[in-house]
């Protein structure tokens, strides 16, 4: 999570901006430190009521609003309901957000392959089907579990403006089916060096990817803003019609190497969104072999991957007048699909 836990921020962060403006709720009160009432107005009308409450307390993100929905931490006219609730006009919300406890349980159990450590950071070759982190703090079968049973100091480095502890030390991430490299900051002095330097694009990032299909022009920079669907289930490329915020995006790729019904791509990208290689990839109409949610509609009769072959092969940076550079070699499935194709 990456958001203040705070409800009582939310309101705050409201401000003048939403009195000069036509409110969409109106707070009857706030009855505690978590616990408030309010009342859906007008054009609130046929919103989900997730959706809703997400916009309304963006320190919440829309998994940790569902499920306090789902334990009846929130009410609607003193009723249990379901997150798809459609809300209507002067409806009544009453919502008791519930603090939970997000210290981290260590998991030696978590098997992954340490490149690189030294006082400042741990560099990990992240096999594929292992999420990074945990998004509640019962969750101990991720990647950032099995760190801290090995670098227990991690434990508190973290952004003291995201209000979370669920990722300690953590400052870019891979999607869960994406294997390869991933630095894990071991102090707050290098945490905050290293966002950093990922907020002004000063680290490099090479994934090897197979797409399906061949790319018609074999090198180029894909610049394609990206919001979030408006089923908030993924993300997409941007148009005037988007609703959600629309972020910069810039991919740099090359193909590597062209077999009969597929390519492997080098892409490099320049910004940092989610999901942003995929789906660059798909907009060019070849989407990343295995993908399971950008994919193409129709496909041919093509044996695919079990997962959604894209690597992360090589990092560098400077990090302190210190230059570091790391290479892996993709994991054997990729091998093994490679081959079949050859």
């Amino acid at each position: 999570m990456n958001r203040a836990t705070n409800p009582d921020n939310a309101i705050r962060q409201r401000g003048l901006q939403d009195l000069l403006a036509p409110p969409s709720i109106i707070f009857l009160a706030v009855l505690n430190k978590n616990m408030q009432k309010l009342i859906t107005q007008k054009n609130n009308t046929g919103t989900r009521l997730d959706k809703f409450l997400v916009k309304e307390f963006f320190s919440y993100t829309r998994g940790e609003i569902i499920r306090n929905i789902k334990d009846g931490n929130v009410l609607v006219n003193n009723n249990k309901i379901k997150p798809s609730y459609i809300l209507k006009e002067n409806d009544t919300i009453t919502i008791n957000f519930k603090t939970v406890s997000e210290k981290l349980v260590p998991n030696k159990n978590i098997i992954f392959e340490i490149i690189h450590q030294d006082k400042d950071i741990i560099v990990i070759n992240k096999p594929a089907g292992l999420k990074v982190h945990p998004s509640f703090a019962k969750e101990t079968d991720t990647l950032i579990n099995g760190i801290l049973s090995k670098f227990s100091e991690i434990e508190n480095v973290s952004d003291s403006s995201s209000g979370s502890m669920l990722r300690p030390g953590i400052v870019h991430r891979l999607d869960q089916d994406t294997s390869g490299i991933i630095v894990v900051a071991r102090n707050q002095k290098s945490f905050d060096e290293l966002k950093k330097l990922f907020q002004t694009r000063k680290i490099i990032k090479k994934y090897l990817a197979l797409v399906i299909g061949k790319i018609q022009n074999k090198k180029g920079t894909i610049k394609k803003p990206i919001a979030k669907s408006s089923s908030y289930k993924k993300q997409t490329i941007a148009s005037r019609k988007t609703k959600t915020k629309i972020r910069k995006a810039v991919t740099e790729y090359e193909v590597i190497q062209e077999f009969a019904d597929f390519s492997l791509v080098e892409a490099s990208p320049k910004t940092g969104r989610t999901h942003q290689i995929r789906i660059h990839l798909f907009s060019l109409g070849n989407p990343v072999a295995g993908d399971k949610k950008y994919r193409l509609k129709k496909i041919t009769k093509l044996a695919l991957p079990a997962r959604q072959l894209l690597h992360a092969q090589k990092i560098a940076f400077e990090l302190f007048s210190k230059k570091y550079s790391f290479e892996t070699k993709l994991p054997e499935d990729f091998q093994k699909f490679l081959k079949t194709l050859s």
